[in-house]
């Protein structure tokens, strides 16, 4: 069983040649090439964050030999340069659609967690000149809004390098989630903005870190019940901000030891927990810092093969694609299993092409059932 070609299938069940064809309709890329079309595109980089490949050349060279079309590399370079990348942006989301349950969930789940927080991969100066960084570096950035409850992302952002985290994570906040932010989105104005509700509008809860010179203005400490071994050293409601830039409202603050002894503030507007709750809350955000460690260990992802806008997000977009795509097949496959592994270890055996007999047993399946489903017309997706 070759990693490419199972999620590749696993891709073409989930994702129709009709609903791809409507994305490229939809952004009026015409695809009048004689072989090489954005099918073809799309499974090149399948295949190059699987097999980490080091760049178009590489990967041309060895495409046939996994069973794709053979192409030179001028061909791929050209192509991933003119498709419209947004194409592969909307198709990463309708994968979302289809696969992370809480997109498809309508009802507020309670303490539901979003992780909002964004990635930056660099690449020399000269590589990307529509997006400059710092020194002699250019770069851009990924902001991903990711949830606990599923362990996938529910809505990626790009932008260059230089974009400020602030109105990218404004934007992808979601009022179905509690929201989890660090403390480089922690502006005033924007807590009371989330804080505002009416009749037609719930607030938005959220749970974010305070920088450490944020003055708090006339504190009132909550009574609290001390829980044992509790890290929390403060809860209090407060205004937060100096007098030229202050919070209308009044905010809880919870104030805790981290695993270093250093003191961690985090400013939110969820009152009907203990503090020792929302310090957890906060702690979850590292769930976003493992899944960036992840698709950049595993997806190839700070090799960037094209210095166009497009070839770039592109590679991008089809590399958290495949994460999409390996997560929820993951799932659907271990609820046949009795041993459980975690997902690192799964991707790592499945990779590699070492899983243990049960698991390969419960994949193989999970594909025929997968394949059965599709062929019948019956729903993938609980």
């Amino acid at each position: 069983m070759k990693q490419f070609s199972t999620i590749s299938k696993l891709l073409s069940t989930l994702i129709s040649p009709e609903e791809l064809m409507e994305l490229v309709e939809k952004h009026h890329y015409e695809d009048v090439a004689r072989k090489f079309h954005v099918k073809d595109l799309l499974d090149f980089f399948v295949a190059a964050a699987l097999e980490k490949w080091a760049g178009f050349r590489d990967g041309t060279e060895v495409m046939a030999s996994i069973g794709l079309s053979p192409a030179n590399y001028s061909t791929v370079s050209k192509k991933a340069a003119n498709v419209p990348y947004e194409i592969f942006k909307d198709l990463f989301h309708l994968l979302i659609r289809k696969c992370n349950r809480a997109k498809r969930r309508t009802k507020v789940v309670k303490q539901a967690l979003l992780l909002v927080d964004s990635t930056t991969i660099t690449v020399g100066k000269n590589r990307l000149p529509w997006a400059p960084f710092h020194g002699e570096r250019s770069g851009i950035k990924l902001h991903v809004a990711y949830t606990s409850e599923t362990g996938m992302p529910l809505e990626v952002k790009e932008t260059g390098g230089l974009s400020h985290d602030g109105p990218a994570g404004e934007s992808l906040a979601n009022k179905a989630f509690i929201l989890v932010q660090d403390r480089a989105y922690g502006k005033h104005d924007r807590f009371d903005m989330f804080n505002k509700s009416n009749k037609q509008k719930q607030k938005q809860y959220f749970v974010i870190r305070l920088r450490d010179n944020v003055e708090l203005h006339r504190p009132h400490s909550l009574n609290r019940m001390q829980q044992p071994d509790s890290n929390v050293v403060g809860d209090v409601t407060c205004q937060v901000g100096t007098k030229q830039s202050r919070t209308i409202d009044r905010y809880r603050v919870v104030t805790f030891c981290d695993h270093e002894g250093h003191d961690i503030r985090v400013v939110t507007n969820v009152m009907g927990v203990s503090a020792e709750e929302i310090a957890e809350m906060y702690k979850a955000r590292w769930a976003i810092e493992s899944f960036f460690h992840w698709i950049k260990g595993y997806l190839n992802l700070p090799i960037l093969f094209g210095n166009s806008k497009n070839a770039v997000f592109t590679q991008l977009f089809i590399a958290l694609s495949v994460f999409v795509l390996l997560k929820w097949f993951f799932d659907q496959v271990k609820k046949a299993v009795r041993k459980s592994i975690s997902f690192r270890s799964f991707t790592r055996s499945f990779l590699v092409q070492t899983l243990a007999v049960e698991w390969l047993s419960a994949v193989v399946d999970f594909l025929c059932r997968l394949r059965e489903f599709s062929e019948r017309g019956l729903p993938i997706f609980g």
